[in-house]
């Protein structure tokens, strides 16, 4: 009889919970006709919303929206292939008939029939209103190849009493009961089904129109550290920890510009790793016969697959893009010539990208005791304030924006050379290019913290002054570009 009687108490309670989830399936099916009076009402907190999401989704990407309602986010992310679903099938038809060149179809994310994979999956205001949110995370991995963003906007729960407040005087959409997700619930979600959180944002601290208050709160206090706490909109970026293990090719791109007693121990120095090896230097108009030196060691060492190149234009941003341009392997490396970073520690960099533990690997020089005269006093204070403004910036942890080692996929390289005009062609340097290019395309920055050593050839080619002023300037300009937009 025990049996019997649990037995029956689990199928009352199947019951009851599918009965809860039909309800909600019922309130946005007979709401669907009003949404869009709903929507107008509140236009600017929908059209903000479309504009944040756009901003991280490059167009033309295979792009997939769960919870798609009227499709109208889904169209503004210009997608090359658009999926939308919505267990509403009102919405699905209102939907089709507003954007054909899109595709609706009516499906449920915790029943999920879906299957196929996309570069990035929406879940817009949708936490608040499945009714197993960790069923869903876990159904849409099925979705996902490794490089797949997963973008997902919640309210802030601080908001509720303020949102409760709309519903009554009817300003918003009477909701049924609702989850209220903290950053940290659902970030505990996606880390239990295998997800790893990018960063978060956030956004919208007045979500009606009014000129001068728009610009004081939504372009700026918004923004800034401890007010933002209080915005309205959360986004959180996410991708899956998927990885095949696989080894891969590698170009060690070595920018050199007067240090020819170092190429060879560029070589001599650094360990074999990856399938194949690949020395990419590149000389920029070097006064002690640093170019020659290249050819001589490219001559010396025959079993390696050497390549000498010299720079046509000026700075070492150029030097690098011009050797990326030329190099074959599968992963990119920059090994700055002076060696400050020892070649032993690129085996470290490989691995950290092979085994899916980030995909733009950076070096961090400020952890481990220096040689004493590896970096003068006022750089080390410039690096720890560029650090600390970087990983404010750019929502990452993100310790040493100028260590000169830094390594990614040739496949992201080259996406964040089809998205360089967004910032233009402003960093004499590259190290800001490449942070500021992974960034707007979310790739995960993990740091490998590196012993900084002191140069044993030449000397250093920074100009504090002059550089740090151009610096501050970049930063300036990339926070527009970046957190002020």
């Amino acid at each position: 009889m025990q049996i019997s009687f649990c037995s029956f108490a689990e199928l009352l309670h199947l019951e009851t919970i599918c009965m809860k989830k039909e309800n909600i399936r019922n309130f946005y099916t007979k709401t669907a006709a009003s949404r869009s009076k709903w929507e107008r009402m509140n236009r600017f907190y929908h059209k903000s919303l479309e504009g944040y999401i756009a901003s991280i989704i490059p167009e033309g990407k295979r792009v997939l929206e769960i919870g798609c309602g009227n499709g109208n986010l889904l169209h503004t992310t210009k997608p090359s292939y658009g999926v939308g679903i919505d267990f509403a099938p009102s919405h699905i038809e209102t939907a089709s008939k507003r954007y054909p060149d899109l595709i609706f179809k009516v499906d449920d994310v915790e029943e999920l029939q879906l299957d196929e994979i996309f570069d990035y999956i929406i879940l817009s205001d949708l936490t608040n209103c499945l009714w197993d949110v960790q069923t869903a995370f876990h159904n849409i991995k099925k979705l996902c190849h490794p490089q797949t963003r997963i973008v997902i906007s919640q309210y802030n729960y601080l908001w509720e009493p303020i949102l409760r407040s709309g519903e009554f005087f009817r300003l918003k959409l009477k909701q049924p009961a609702q989850n209220w997700f903290s950053n940290g619930d659902t970030c505990n979600l996606l880390e239990l089904e295998g997800y790893q959180v990018i960063k978060i944002e956030r956004k919208l601290m007045f979500p009606k129109y009014i000129p001068i208050i728009n610009l004081i709160f939504n372009k700026f206090l918004a923004n800034l550290p401890i007010f933002s706490r209080l915005d309205l909109v959360n986004l959180i970026i996410a991708r899956p920890l998927l990885s095949d293990n696989q080894q891969y090719s590698v170009s060690i791109v070595v920018p050199a510009r007067n240090e020819k007693g170092n190429i060879e121990n560029a070589v001599k120095r650094t360990p074999p790793f990856g399938t194949q090896q690949e020395f990419v230097f590149i000389e920029g108009h070097s006064s002690d016969s640093t170019f020659e030196e290249m050819l001589r060691v490219q001559a010396a060492y025959p079993d390696k697959d050497i390549k000498v190149l010299r720079q046509s234009g000026k700075g070492k941003g150029n030097a690098v893009r011009e050797a990326f341009e030329a190099a074959k392997g599968e992963i990119l490396m920059i090994l700055d010539a002076d060696l400050t970073m020892p070649p032993e520690e690129l085996p470290k960099f490989y691995d950290a990208l092979r085994y899916n533990k980030g995909e733009f690997i950076n070096g961090s020089r400020l952890v481990y005791p220096m040689d004493k005269n590896a970096m003068r006093f006022l750089n080390l204070l410039g690096n720890k304030f560029f650090g600390m403004f970087f990983t404010y910036l750019l929502g990452q942890r993100l310790k040493d924006t100028l260590c000169g080692t830094k390594v990614l996929y040739k496949k992201d390289y080259d996406q964040i050379t089809r998205n360089r005009h967004y910032f233009g062609d402003f960093d004499p340097f590259g190290d800001f290019d490449l942070i500021f290019g992974a960034a707007k395309l979310n790739l995960k920055i993990t740091e490998i913290i590196i012993r900084y050593r002191d140069r044993e050839y030449g000397s250093t080619q920074i100009n504090r002054f002059s550089h740090g002023w151009l610096l501050i300037k970049m930063s300036a300009f990339a926070a527009k570009k970046i957190k002020f937009k």
